[in-house]
This record gives C-alpha cells, structure tokens and sequence, in this order.
C-alpha cells in the first residue's frame, strides 16, 4: 500500500518546462571554442571564491572541443519550489507550504553512433512505484510506495529518488541529471533572444494570463513561461496536452540553437553560458555531481550538434486514464513503453506511428529545413556523403514504435489547439 494517499494536482505555475528546455539550451549550444570558453570562464567565475584546500591551486585549461564516447541519458526535471520566486510573477509562493515536486520531468537519451536524440516526457499526474530513496543526508531511507504521482518522487528524496525512480520505471541507467526551479525562465528566454510557436485560434487562458492571437508568434520571458504552463487552453485541457505544447516549443527551440543565428554569434553564445551559469550561483539550478563539468557539457554537446532533424524525436510516455482516481491521473503502458525502450537500448532509429498529442493539444503543420551550413559544406570531401558509416545507417531498419505513443520530431512543425 501507498505510505500515503495521493497528492493533490498543484497549479499551472507548475509545469515550467522553458527553465529546463532553455537549461538543455545551453548544452546544445556550446559546441564552438567559443561557447565552450565561455561555459569554462563562468564556471571559474562562480568558484572564485572556493577554500583551497592546498594541492588544488593549480589552473585548469578550457575544456577540449570533441563528443563524448558512448551513449548518454540525462534526466531534466523541473521543480515547483517557490524558494527564491519572485511573489509578483508567482502569487502562490506567498502562502507556501513548502515542499518540492518534479512536475516536469524528461529523459534525454543522446544515442552512440549512429548519434539520435530522443527526449521521453513522463506526465506528471502518472501513477508509478516509488522505490526507496536514501535521505538527503545520508542518514536512512525513505519507504518504498507502490502508488504515487511520478511527480512526488522529487518531494520525497530529491533529485536522486527522480532518478531511482525514473530508472526502476524504464529499466534506463541514467548518468545525468539536473533539476531546476522557476525564476531562470525568463532570463533564458531572453538571453537566447525568444522561440518561436504557432497557435491555431485565439488564445485567452485566464489561469496562466496568455493571451496569443491566431498565428506565428516569437515568445521571450513572461510569455514564454505562460506558453509553457498553459493547459486549460489548449487541448483537452489535461496534462497530456501540455506535454506537447512544450514539445512544439522544444522543437522549435532546437531549430533555433542549431540555425546561424545562434551558432555564429558568439556574443549570444556567451550570454546563454552566462545566464545559465548564473542560475546554478542562485540556487535555482541543480547539477548531479557528474554533471557539474564544464568539459562534459561541451562535449555532451559535440555529440548531438549536428543530429539531423529527423533524428532528433520528442515522444510521452504512454499511458491511460486510471479509472476511479478522476480525470487527471494516467496509468503507465509498460507494454508499448517497453519496445521505445528496447529499441533506444539496442540503438535503433525509431518510427512514429502514433498521433502527436495524446491531449490534442497541437496538429502537425509542415516540415523544417536544416539552414546550409557554408562553411561545413566547403570543407566537406567529395565522398564524405557517401561514407560506410552513412550507407549502413541508411539501410538499417527502423523501429515501428506502437502507436499508443504519440509524439513529434524535429523536422514536423506543429501548431498548438486552442482548447474547444
């Protein structure tokens, strides 16, 4: 049985999944000399004021630019700590409880070669097994719970019981994590000078305060952070929804990170470095130990800056509605989440046969093209296109994921439902 009963659904303010989009920003983009002196430079800049301990005085050199080996799964997770808000932009954080949930929560799985990104969303009203989690301090651990919302795990035992439980939930060996609170949305935002979304109809939700006409729209702070906590509006107004309106924005913000306005501007390269930097100095940004490496980070991101967009997939977790828990509470589908996960394990490249919300909350509108790259085209030999490496990619068969699982790629261009 449950050690205690299930907690209640928490507001909008919630599912913030721009703070952890735009935290993923960061390493997508410091895939220059640049970008990764500048992740180095910040880096040093925070510690500046560290205790020597002796034996440690020496300088370190900025990070070498080259992908990392293997494969990588790093779990992203976005808290609904009201520590360190500003009460303006969140009243709710004037009567907190305390408490801290997971209610964004993302596998990102970065494939060995052949490199494929896939980005797996778990709803966060998903009834899950919670394995026992140590204490933060070490000390004891908490019970096991065989029924909970997967974003209470967070609440529990921190970053380290999202991960056991996230693990114990996909079979997944997770190496990274990091979790991150609300303000940095909108300096992320603006540093990496907004994301553009589209919207079918007008948008008037009066629980986030987004208000967004019938069309293309570039969203930087405020905004950004009301499109991405916005449910009632859109969809069917559930969670589900949500999740791919967020993948809409994760999309497009991919396309923009790997677009020449973002990778040869080493000006906003540096802002972005900095920005995200500044979140970890304020609290408001957490990194597993073998995350906080400035040269793992550039070199995470070596390996997925030039993943084409095909290849870059955004799926949720599959699920149905559990009956008698209310509307809002989703049972996990181990069976269809089982081949996603095989597939990824045995790094195959996957098929979508699924619809693209489980929520309606967005419609596929077009495809994206890649911007040429001159520079990379010049450079490139005459039988580079024509590689061993690119045929046996090319002629390996993929896997058809079930169609329980909906989800988009990078290349498919969606626009967000107004909800009817």
């Amino acid at each position: 049985m449950a050690r205690h009963g299930v907690l209640t659904s928490p507001n909008a303010f919630t599912q913030l999944l721009t703070i952890v989009a735009v935290g993923m920003a960061v390493v997508l983009v410091s895939v220059t000399g640049v970008a990764g002196f500048a992740l180095w430079n910040t880096a040093q800049a925070i510690s500046a004021n560290a205790v020597s301990i002796g034996g440690d005085d020496e300088d370190e050199i900025p990070p070498s630019i080259g992908a990392i080996e293997g494969g990588v799964n790093l779990l992203l997770v976005g808290s609904d700590s009201c520590e360190g808000q500003d009460v303006k932009l969140f009243p709710r954080c004037a009567h907190d409880t305390g408490g801290e949930r997971n209610d964004v929560t993302m596998l990102v799985h970065i494939s060995d070669e052949p490199r494929r990104v896939t980005v797996v969303s778990f709803p966060r009203d998903m009834l899950v097994p919670i394995p026992s989690c140590p204490y933060e301090d070490g000390t004891g651990s908490y019970s096991a719970m065989s029924s909970q919302m997967i974003n209470s795990s967070y609440g529990y035992g921190g970053l380290q019981c999202t991960v056991l439980t996230v693990e114990a939930l996909t079979g997944v060996d997770i190496q990274f994590a990091g979790a991150i609170r609300w303000t940095g949305v909108i300096n992320m935002s603006d540093a990496i000078g907004g994301v553009d979304v589209c919207v079918e109809g007008d948008i008037n939700d009066s629980h986030t305060g987004l208000h967004l006409t019938a069309g293309n729209h570039t969203l930087v702070g405020e905004e950004a952070l009301q499109f991405l906590r916005i449910r009632h509006g859109i969809g069917d107004g559930s969670d589900l929804g949500r999740i791919s309106n967020q993948q809409q924005f994760m999309s497009s913000l991919v396309r923009k990170l790997q677009s020449e306005s973002v990778l040869a501007n080493p000006a906003t390269l540096f802002n972005l470095a900095t920005t995200a930097m500044n979140q970890v100095d304020e609290g408001q940004l957490l990194l597993s130990k073998s995350l906080a490496n400035p040269t793992l980070m550039v070199q995470i991101a070596m390996a997925v800056k030039d993943v084409d967009y095909s290849d870059i997939v955004f799926v949720q977790y599959p699920t149905v509605y559990a009956s008698g828990n209310g509307s809002s509470r989703v049972l996990p589908v181990t069976d269809a989440a089982a081949v996603l996960f095989q597939a990824l394990e045995d790094n195959k490249p996957i098929t979508l046969t699924g619809e693209a919300s489980q929520g309606y909350g967005v419609e596929v509108t077009g495809e994206a093209t890649p911007e040429p790259d001159p520079s990379a085209s010049a450079s490139a030999s005459p039988s580079a296109s024509a590689s061993p490496s690119a045929t046996a990619e090319e002629e390996e068969e993929a896997v058809e994921l079930p169609s329980q699982i909906a989800g988009t790629t990078a290349a498919q261009v969606t626009c967000t439902k107004p909800q009817q």
